[in-house]
């Protein structure tokens, strides 16, 4: 069903759903940025439209309210262990097309990467459902049309906004609490960023090649190992586990798995001071071949889906963007 409204009307829906849904969006946080006097933009509880803040791209994903960075699993103590409450109240995500197709990675890899599912990511998961929002010009560093993420079809329901009211594709009959009067209409999609990026061809790659080539070499003296860029990835999965014991009672306390990144020092060091990755130029190539080769050899798509992210986040103005260029003209290089 599609309908146009004003925003009165979208307001009092979201009012009906809030009944049996949290609703997230992107809002806009004053003086919580980087700077005392800077805003942030991410996700956060909503009851109006008003609220969500679409004009501008959202600095994290919405990848924090699925797979949380730091989520406790468990409770023990010398004799026993509990496991975390959770939340059964279920979840409406309001987000754009390149940051559902994120969401489909980390099911890939959360969901369908080998025999089991992860029990954890998997409760959350299946709670939550997806407003689509249209998209209608790219942001600066995007690059999802490149990427082919700038379409998305597994949705709830999606929403464009117009200069004179919201226009709603219900396909969740659950979510048909919206009064508005009928209308057709396409949901808005990005057709051209400022920018294309030419990605490599994978069955033409010469991974020694690109295991030894120079252009790695810049980023040991520009990459500072913050992992910015890892954790407003939309599709970085890594994490960490940590116990955590308590003062009053040291044989008791919590399990926590936190977000972790391979940009950041220690990532790969092991038991003995092994270390696979020890300089910046090695991670930097294991993450752009991890985002172009090796995911798409296995599920058949890129991991990387060019919400430009980490181009926006980087204090050293790396452009994962140019990564993943230098890599295409390798391949480029040997057609020659």
């Amino acid at each position: 069903m599609k309908i146009k409204l004003d925003a009165q009307k979208f307001n009092a829906g979201l009012k009906a759903l809030s009944k049996d849904y949290k609703i997230l969006a992107p809002v806009s946080l004053e003086n919580k940025g980087t700077c005392s006097d800077t805003s942030i933009v991410r996700y956060a509880q909503v009851s109006t439209v008003e609220e969500m803040e679409f004009s501008k791209k959202s600095d994290f994903s919405p990848k924090e309210v699925i797979f949380p960075i730091t989520q406790i699993l468990f409770y023990f103590t010398e004799e026993e262990f509990k496991e975390k409450d959770i939340d059964d109240k279920k979840v409406i995500i309001f987000l754009r097309a390149c940051d559902i197709n994120g969401i489909k990675r980390l099911d890939q890899i959360y969901l369908a990467n080998g025999m089991d599912e992860d029990y954890y990511y998997k409760t959350v998961r299946e709670k939550v459902k997806f407003v689509l929002v249209g998209c209608r010009e790219s942001f600066r560093n995007c690059f999802c049309v490149s990427m082919d993420s700038n379409k998305a079809d597994n949705y709830a329901m999606g929403m464009n906004i117009c200069e004179d009211g919201l226009q709603l594709e219900i396909k969740d009959e659950e979510l048909n609490v919206f009064d508005g009067e009928n209308v057709d209409f396409e949901m808005d999609f990005v057709k051209e960023n400022l920018f294309n990026v030419n990605i490599p061809d994978e069955d033409k790659l010469n991974l020694k090649e690109v295991a030894t080539s120079d252009i790695w070499e810049e980023y040991n003296s520009r990459c500072i190992s913050c992992g910015r860029c890892n954790f407003v990835c939309p599709t970085c999965s890594c994490y960490t586990m940590q116990d955590i014991f308590y003062k009053e009672n040291e044989n008791v306390g919590e399990r926590r798995r936190v977000w972790a990144g391979c940009q950041v020092d220690g990532f790969t060091q092991m038991a003995g001071g092994h270390e696979f990755r020890k300089t910046k130029g090695e991670r930097m190539r294991f993450k752009t071949m991890h985002k172009v080769y090796d995911f798409k050899k296995r599920f058949g798509y890129n991991m990387c889906v060019g919400c430009g992210r980490c181009d926006d986040a980087c204090p050293q103005y790396i452009s994962f963007s140019k990564c993943i260029e230098n890599v295409a003209d390798l391949v480029n290089k040997e057609d020659k």
